[in-house]
């Protein structure tokens, strides 16, 4: 793995009775895409709110690129840049105009023609004097991914970016990570799409209730722990991800669900 650019060390959060994260560890490494599963609830939004300083962990580290979180926000948050799975945008903006307002956010001030050039290379060129709401769904979660590059991010945080969108447009989210990765950024993503982590993560973790149940890259993941199939499923396909995924955390898939326990609680936090 290359030098590490996120630390997690023994991570715990709390809120209130709800033990959200528990002791959890791991690393990223610099220039990897790394994906973070879990069913609904698991700890990881949690976690993510942790590594952007939203959310103050009870206990344990996070480091961004060697700089501690708790310790220096101010240098973290010019090193992330964060896409949520539900973003906000100022309605009665056009999408020109928010890319200068989210750089502004980090005392930068991009001319027209690079505002332009980062949509333009997220297909978003001709919509620039386009509010969000005349946008459609894949287009909204490509601006979204525009804003999150606007300070030239070393590490992005990406949180379920392929959510409901159909599959031209998860094809198109798809592409861009893999650029992000060939631009030497380092990517942590949570999905629940197995077959997304197994085409884009070099390796993912697999939490639950707040702890690490398994972690290396896809394919030995499902060596290691894939159960045996069925001699009728053996004959049509080979173990996957998800029947890791199944078997690890005994909980059924599920990309519809509201928002859980653990997500409603940390945004209340950080309203």
């Amino acid at each position: 793995m290359e030098q590490p650019q996120i630390v997690i060390r023994d991570l715990e959060v709390r809120y209130g009775p709800l033990h959200a994260v528990r002791g959890l560890s791991l690393t990223v490494g610099r220039g990897e895409v790394f994906g973070m599963l879990g069913p609904n609830g698991a700890g990881k939004s949690s976690t993510l709110a942790c590594i952007t300083g939203l959310v103050s962990p009870g206990a344990g580290q996070v480091t961004v690129a060697g700089h501690d979180v708790g310790a220096a926000p101010a240098t973290v948050k010019a090193l992330l840049g964060v896409q949520l799975q539900r973003s906000t945008l100022f309605a009665e903006l056009t999408t020109l105009e928010l890319v200068g307002l989210y750089a502004a956010l980090y005392d930068r001030y991009p001319s027209r023609g690079e505002a332009l050039a980062l949509l333009r290379r997220f297909g978003l060129g001709e919509k620039a004097g386009v509010r969000p709401r005349k946008l459609s769904g894949g287009q909204q979660q490509r601006l979204a991914l525009a804003l999150a590059l606007v300070n030239d991010p070393q590490v992005v945080l990406l949180d379920e970016p392929t959510s409901a969108l159909d599959p031209q447009a998860r094809r198109a989210v798809w592409r861009e990570v893999r650029r992000l990765r060939d631009e030497g950024r380092t990517v942590l993503l949570t999905t629940h799409h197995m077959d997304e982590a197994e085409e884009l993560c070099d390796r993912v973790a697999i939490i639950d209730e707040g702890r690490l149940l398994a972690l290396g890259a896809p394919a030995e993941l499902v060596a290691r722990h894939a159960p045996p199939l069925s001699p009728r499923e053996a004959g049509r396909r080979s173990p996957n991800l998800e029947d890791v995924f199944l078997a690890l955390t005994g909980r059924t898939l599920s990309v519809t669900e509201t928002i859980a326990d653990e997500d409603a609680a940390w945004l209340a936090g950080a309203a």
